[in-house]
């Protein structure tokens, strides 16, 4: 890992710590003196849970025995009970209790979890629930004085406060869906999937991790936007899954040096260097050496976001696309299609792969083969594939779709996966 320190999901698997606390307090709010945060706090912790899951496990001579472990919640519809939390709080868990600030405890089940931006939604069945209302994440500014409520070490409905120190965070090497909300509130382990949450009480975030070396909070915390978690709730209701848009490109970043070797105008952006065949870009015209600057109202200043952008929108969504080319600002539409529609089961494949999925990578800036789940326990899972991985080569020969991958795959026993997962290239053997 480049980063000095270590990046901790903050969800509870971990001994006590000691640890440093930050917390500020604005002057005013409003125009008007800040006396006490507690107004706040009474209006929006009622809606904040404390998960607790268990899971089954396997140790190596097949012997079952239960882990357990802790996070966070948001109440956000209280009619239909539907909690926000972390993929990695309640992903694989087969058992789910969650804990209300008055006492109750309700059981919870999973209605859908998507590991590429960490975000999972539960529901619960109970009466007199305290729902958060939403708020919008692209209001938020950096400075904006934030609370963080949450579960750490398991002490229950902690509040903590600070301010939004950056917004747009990428390359925190997570492999996935990136564009965190930077904060110096203490978030700790245990707070993943609790709120932060804006001086009006509305929901801003998901807080996910934290960069620590000693496992405490050191001022440095992390948290989903709600755009991209009300994104995944909406699929999650409206489909019970996850229907990603795919635009149908290879991507890579345009910087200036970039831009003078190819004569064009511009520091940001996606380059595309690869159209797919019948593809969304395809059919709107978007051609290799296209520089993409805009997805409807969204400026894009690079692949990173494009990526994020594009993969957070739905199949079969219109677009508009602002793109230059030969210098001259173009527009065009498109429609989306489905990665999910694009789709390869690892069983047929090869029996080492069995219990991943794969789908073409591309919305990404590498060429290959995204692999889009992995079954717990799996063969593909034992050898160390996770959701997020991008296959670059097999033996020594380039991936560039399913089709390549399904090729070598088949004349060969023994695999050598060029494997790259966040900021980092790794090999794995397949067997």
């Amino acid at each position: 890992m480049k980063h000095k320190y270590g990046l901790i999901l903050a969800s509870l698997w971990l001994a006590l710590v000691s640890f440093g606390a930050h917390a500020q307090l604005p002057s005013t709010v409003n125009g008007q003196p800040v006396v006490s945060l507690a107004p706040l706090v009474d209006k929006a912790a009622p809606a904040v849970v404390n998960i607790r899951v268990v899971q089954e496990r396997r140790g190596p001579f097949g012997r079952a025995f239960e882990s357990g472990g802790a996070g966070s919640g948001v109440i956000v519809d209280a009619d239909n009970g539907y909690i926000l939390t972390n993929h990695h709080v309640v992903g694989e868990a087969d058992e789910i209790q969650v804990g209300l600030i008055d006492g109750r405890t309700l059981d919870a089940e999973v209605v859908g979890s998507d590991a590429a931006t960490d975000i999972a939604l539960i529901k619960v069945e109970g009466d007199d629930l305290t729902e958060m209302p939403i708020g919008d994440s692209n209001a938020v500014r950096v400075g904006d004085f934030v609370i963080a409520i949450g579960n750490p070490y398991g002490l229950t409905h902690t509040v903590t406060s600070g301010i939004v120190s950056a917004l747009g965070r990428t390359g925190i090497n997570r492999e996935g869906y990136e564009d965190f909300i930077q904060t110096d509130a203490s978030i700790n382990p245990g707070n993943s999937g609790g709120a932060l949450v804006n001086m009006s009480g509305e929901l801003i975030g998901i807080n996910s991790m934290i960069f620590s070396r000693s496992g405490g909070n050191i001022g440095i915390g992390f948290a989903v936007p709600t755009e991209i978690a009300s994104s995944i709730m909406g699929q999650i209701i409206d489909f019970g899954e996850i229907r990603r848009g795919l635009l149908g490109v290879n991507i890579q970043d345009i910087d200036s040096e970039a831009a003078r070797t190819l004569n064009i105008e511009t520091e940001g952006g996606a380059l595309v260097s690869r159209v797919f065949p019948d593809s969304a870009a395809e059919k709107a015209g978007i051609e290799v050496g296209d520089v993409i600057i805009g997805i409807n109202d969204k400026a894009i200043k690079s692949a990173t976001e494009l990526r994020n952008t594009v993969g957070l929108l739905r199949s079969g969504d219109n677009v508009s696309i602002r793109y230059i080319r030969d210098n001259k600002k173009q527009t065009t539409s498109a429609v989306l299609g489905s990665a999910a529609g694009q789709m390869l089961s690892g069983a047929d494949i090869h029996p080492g792969l069995a219990g991943a999925s794969f789908s073409p990578a591309s919305t990404s800036s590498e060429s290959g083969v995204e692999v889009t789940a992995v079954e717990e326990g799996s063969p593909a899972a034992q050898r160390g594939l996770r959701a997020g991985d991008v296959i670059t080569a097999v033996n020594r020969v380039l991936v560039r779709d399913l089709n390549d991958l399904r090729e070598i795959a088949r004349n060969n026993r023994i695999l050598f996966l060029l494997i790259q997962r966040g900021d980092r290239s790794l090999m794995l053997q397949i067997r």
